[in-house]
């Protein structure tokens, strides 16, 4: 099951005050970037934060699930979605500790991959 696009609407509406928020659709789902970093995922209309130490120390009970079969487990957010403040200081702390992304190589002429 896909992710409804309202649902991703609203998320991002709600995280927007947490930097520049952008989401891709990615696969049937979406990921959401704040900046250039993914931060998190919405798969079957269901929140997952990437974890770090500081969204788990900031969330304290923190239930982890897997977003789709085989990936790691994320932080998944269920009832704090609606409170617009926490979620977007949720989405600031795992932004800043998430790693740079590494920079995409440029395809040279006559490369496959």
């Amino acid at each position: 099951m896909s992710s409804n696009q309202d649902f991703v609407d609203y998320v991002v509406e709600q995280i927007e005050n947490a930097g520049t928020i952008t989401c891709k659709k990615m696969f049937g789902e979406y990921a959401i970037y704040s900046y250039d970093k993914i931060v998190a995922l919405i798969c079957d209309n269901q929140l997952f934060v990437k974890p770090t130490e500081g969204g788990k120390a900031f969330i304290g009970d923190v239930k982890e699930a897997p977003p789709y079969p085989g990936a790691k487990k994320s932080f998944l957010i269920e009832d704090k979605i609606d409170d617009r403040e926490w979620i977007s200081h949720l989405i600031r702390i795992t932004a800043d500790e998430l790693p740079e992304p590494k920079p995409k190589k440029k395809k040279t002429k006559g490369e496959t991959r």
